[in-house]
């Protein structure tokens, strides 16, 4: 499948792993709509490429990770009712403005495939905040967190009043939130924003790595499953609401060739090759609630 094109981020793919990378280092990578649109798009592809799977997100440069929204429209960036959409392009849907920042972050939530965040410089704004629904947040040292939201006289946007306590527990998201203080590396290793930190250099290195564990052992439909099942169930009212799509889940994935072959890899003592693609075979375990044997 031949790889798309973008304004603003780049987009390869390579042995199995994509990586987007947000393309504006002359504007710290500031997000923008037409950003938004396009890694959406990118999303987009990503799952429909079988080729693909794991997604890794950077910046380019070595100064940004992305620095927050674009602020060139100067005291009316936030004002989308002003702008109108020629110059907020994809802000308004269906006759309603909506954040594009929770465009994307939803679009990213839906994933089939595993996200690694790769936090190269500043991430402030819709920098930090599009990073929640990524799986796993690896940092460089010399990356810089700031929820600035109220310095700006604005609100946490991004679906991040969802996703932040729930990776990080309410009172550090809310400290981060309350004070909108730019924070170093080390404070979002200790609050558990970050899973590691790493050397300018070895940060990309450390993320295809770990892609590479992922991309090179695991069944891609297995994934696709795994990552939704872990993220819904994170706004579950009961376990019982998370036995009712294992049940299913397992089920469909034990009459598949994939389990066959994961078996019988393991006792043959060599690597799998899965034969199941989540284009194809992906069994829809969702929704549940209508299974007369689980009222």
């Amino acid at each position: 499948m031949a790889s798309p094109t973008f304004e603003t981020i780049l987009y390869d793919v390579e042995d199995g792993v994509a990586t987007i990378t947000m393309n504006r280092p002359d504007r710290m990578n500031a997000f923008t709509p037409r950003m938004m649109l396009d890694m959406i798009a990118a999303f987009d592809a990503t799952d429909a490429d079988d080729n693909v799977k794991v997604v890794i997100v950077t910046g380019a440069g070595e100064r940004a990770f992305c620095a927050g929204a674009d602020l060139g429209s100067g005291g009316s960036t936030f004002d989308y009712g002003k702008q109108g959409n020629e110059t907020r392009e994809g802000a308004k849907v269906n006759g309603v403005y909506r954040d594009g920042g929770g465009r994307l972050t939803l679009r990213i939530y839906e994933s089939l495939k595993p996200v690694i965040g790769a936090i190269n410089g500043a991430a402030v704004g819709i920098g930090v905040t599009m990073q929640l629904p990524m799986d796993i947040r690896m940092a460089s040292t010399s990356a810089r967190f700031g929820f600035v939201f109220a310095r700006r006289g604005i609100t946490p946007e991004a679906a991040s009043s969802w996703f932040l306590p729930r990776l990080v527990g309410m009172q550090q998201a809310l400290e981060w939130c309350y004070t909108g203080r730019v924070f170093g590396a080390q404070e979002a290793l200790d609050g558990k924003l970050v899973r590691s930190l790493h050397a300018p250099e070895d940060l990309l290195p450390a993320a295809r790595a770990l892609a590479r564990e992922i991309a090179d052992n695991t069944a891609p439909v297995s994934i696709a499953l795994t990552r939704q099942m872990l993220w819904r169930m994170a706004g579950a009212d009961h376990p019982m609401e998370a036995h009712r799509a294992d049940s299913r889940a397992i089920m469909a994935r034990g009459a598949q060739g994939d389990a066959a072959e994961g078996v019988t890899a393991f006792l043959e003592k060599r690597a799998p090759a899965f034969p199941n693609t989540v284009s194809a075979d992906l069994p829809d375990i969702w929704p549940y609630w209508n299974e007369p044997d689980f009222k």
